[in-house]
């Protein structure tokens, strides 16, 4: 019986049989989307403004006027929210997709969000004859135009390779980790690296150009030695320009760092370096920079 069901289920994931449900398409989400229709699958799309799907509906998605809706049409659900209680709405509310999805539906939440809320969903999925995996992202707005996302995936290893196509119309660097909430502990490992990181990197380019230096002969001559990063080499270049546009928002960085620290605190670790990170990435909240991006860093310095 088992084997039957998997059968069906890698038969029903053919690329001809497969329908899309995508949901939330912000900075992230637009282009994650718009990969899946390049790949050439049929995608759904919801988002609470819908003017933000406009360029995927012009691309040729289609629109659903809710979670419900998207979880009628469609066989395969992602979606790409911005909180963990967006999550929960999404998944478990009354008018959830576990709820309103049929059974055989294979959901992926790629949002940053909580490994026990994973877990939960991953669970009460499963009640409904549904497969759940959380597959968080990095690689930024940049990551997410280009296809080259790093996709971090938790869940049955099975229903993983299934999806694996799909995945790999939005990402190029896309490991299974393990069991439901190993891709958002995961998650979590990558943004205590990532906040650590940014102090370094927006000390040293602010150094550079306290001592005179131009920043960006500082960035070429640096950022291919020991010293080099993803931040250094693509979020440094956007500091020197002053532009601030999020590829990734600072509000979000916030709550995902909130995330992390809960988890350090249940495992009786230590994490200043995240700790520093939060604290000045709150004050720039404070100063209304919640809205900008991650590299906006630069200004606390400047």
């Amino acid at each position: 019986m088992q084997q039957q069901w998997i059968e069906r289920r890698m038969d029903m994931l053919r690329k001809e049989d497969t329908v899309i449900g995508f949901i939330g398409t912000g900075v992230m989400g637009n282009s994650m989307a718009g990969n899946l229709l390049k790949a050439g699958y049929e995608v759904f799309v919801y988002t609470r403004t819908k003017e933000k799907a406009d360029e995927l509906i012009v691309q040729g998605a289609k629109w659903a006027a809710s979670p419900r809706e998207i979880g009628k049409q469609t066989n395969v659900i992602i979606s790409m929210v911005g909180y963990p209680s967006d999550v929960e709405e999404i998944f478990l509310g009354e008018q959830g997709l576990i709820e309103h999805a049929k059974e055989g539906t294979v959901l992926i939440d790629m949002t940053t969000s909580t490994p026990s809320l994973a877990v939960k969903i991953a669970e009460e999925a499963k009640k409904k004859g549904m497969e759940a995996l959380d597959a968080p992202v990095s690689g930024g707005d940049i990551g997410a135009r280009d296809a080259k996302l790093t996709i971090m995936v938790g869940g049955d290893h099975k229903s993983f390779e299934n999806i694996l196509p799909i995945l790999e119309s939005m990402g190029s660097n896309i490991v299974h980790l393990g069991p439901a909430g190993s891709g958002q502990h995961t998650k979590m490992c990558n943004q205590i690296a990532i906040a650590s990181n940014m102090i370094g990197v927006t000390e040293a380019i602010s150094y550079a150009k306290r001592a005179g230096l131009d920043p960006e002969k500082v960035l070429q001559s640096i950022s291919s030695g020991s010293a080099g990063s993803w931040s250094l080499s693509n979020l440094v270049p956007r500091m020197v320009k002053g532009d601030f546009e999020p590829g990734f928002y600072i509000k979000h960085f916030i709550k995902d760092m909130k995330i992390a620290l809960d988890e350090v605190e249940k495992m009786g670790l230590q994490a200043p370096g995240l700790t520093l990170s939060k604290s000045l990435y709150e004050g720039l909240a404070e100063a209304g920079e919640e809205n900008s991006g991650t590299q906006a860093l630069y200004k606390h310095y400047n």
